[in-house]
C-alpha cells in the first residue's frame, strides 16, 4: 500500500480528520474512560470519527475492537509515568512494529528548545521519517516547544509553536500535531508556515460551547482536524461529542448547530 492510501484512511475525503487519542496509558495515570473508548471506538466511526491513536499494548489487547479502525501507533512514551509533566520520554517502537500490527501511521513527540531532549526527539523523528519513506507509512510529529504541558510562557508562545511545527516538517513528518491557540489569525500563521497538514492537539477541557468555538476557529484558520483524548473519552456523551465535532470539521457547521447535534445524538449506554 502506498503512503497516500494510508493517509486517505486517516483523513476523510475532504482532507480533514477527527482522531481520538487513546494513548494515555503511555504517559499518565489519568486514564479514565480510555479502555471504554477503545472497546467502543467502532461505534464512534459511525458518527464521524476517522482514526484512533493507540499504544502497542492496546493494538494487541483490543485487536478485535480495533479491526477496521484506522490506527496510528504511538512509538514513544514516558519513562516516569507518575510525573504528569512527562519530564522524559524514550522511543520504544518504530514503523516496522506499526506494520506488524496493521497500523496506518506512527506518531512521536518532539521537544524543540528542551535541553537534552531536542536532539533525541528530532533524531527519532528523522529515523521514523526515513522508515516511513521506505515502507510508505505516514509519520505524524507532535511538536511541543520545551515540554509536554504548557509550563511557561515560552512553551505556549505561538511563535515557538510555529517554529516547532516547521521543524517537524523539516525533519520529515507528513503531518504535524501541535498546540493551537484558538485565535484564527494566530493559528493561520502556524498553518501557513508548516507546509504540512496540521492537526490540533485536543484543546482545553471546558464547556461544550467553548470547546466547539475553539474547534470552529481552528477550521477557519485552515487546521485539518483535531486529535483529542479526554474531550471525547471523558465526555458523558462521546458519540454526541464526535457527531458534533464532525459537523464542524467535516460539514462546516456552526457552533450552535454543533450544540444541537450534541444534545440530540445520545450514547447507546
Amino acid at each position: 500500500m502506498d503512503k497516500q492510501k494510508r493517509m486517505a484512511k486517516l483523513f476523510g475525503k475532504d482532507g480533514k480528520t477527527i482522531i481520538v487519542a487513546l494513548d494515555g496509558f503511555g504517559f499518565s495515570k489519568n486514564t479514565d474512560g480510555v479502555d471504554f473508548s477503545v472497546k467502543n471506538v467502532k461505534n464512534l466511526l459511525k458518527y464521524g470519527l476517522n482514526a484512533a491513536l493507540v499504544t502497542y499494548g492496546q493494538a494487541q489487547m483490543f485487536e478485535e475492537d480495533l479491526i477496521d479502525v484506522p490506527t496510528v501507533l504511538r512509538v514513544d512514551g514516558s519513562v516516569n509515568v507518575f510525573d504528569g509533566n512527562v519530564p522524559e520520554t524514550a522511543q520504544f517502537f518504530d514503523v516496522t512494529d506499526a506494520l506488524k500490527l496493521g497500523a496506518d501511521g506512527v506518531v512521536c513527540m518532539t521537544f524543540p528548545g528542551a535541553k537534552g531532549r531536542e536532539e533525541f526527539s528530532h533524531k527519532m523523528l528523522t529515523h521514523l521519517a526515513q522508515q516511513g519513506e521506505t515502507w510508505n507509512v505516514p509519520v505524524l510529529a507532535e511538536t511541543l516547544p520545551y515540554s509536554y504541558p504548557v509550563l511557561s510562557e515560552e512553551s505556549g508562545n505561538p511563535m515557538n509553536v510555529r517554529t516547532a511545527a516547521r521543524l517537524g516538517a523539516e525533519y520529515g513528518a507528513d503531518v504535524i500535531k501541535t498546540r493551537m491557540t484558538g485565535d484564527v489569525e494566530t493559528d493561520k500563521k502556524i498553518v501557513e508556515n508548516t507546509h504540512r497538514p496540521v492537526v490540533a492537539l485536543g484543546g482545553p477541557k471546558t464547556s461544550n460551547e467553548e470547546y466547539f468555538k475553539f474547534v470552529r476557529n481552528l477550521m477557519d484558520a485552515g487546521v485539518k482536524g483535531i486529535a483529542c483524548g479526554r474531550n471525547i473519552t471523558q465526555d458523558p456523551n462521546p458519540v454526541g461529542k464526535v457527531a458534533a465535532l464532525s459537523a464542524i470539521i467535516h460539514d462546516d457547521k456552526s457552533v450552535d448547530e454543533a450544540l444541537k447535534i450534541y444534545n440530540n445524538v445520545k450514547s447507546e449506554h
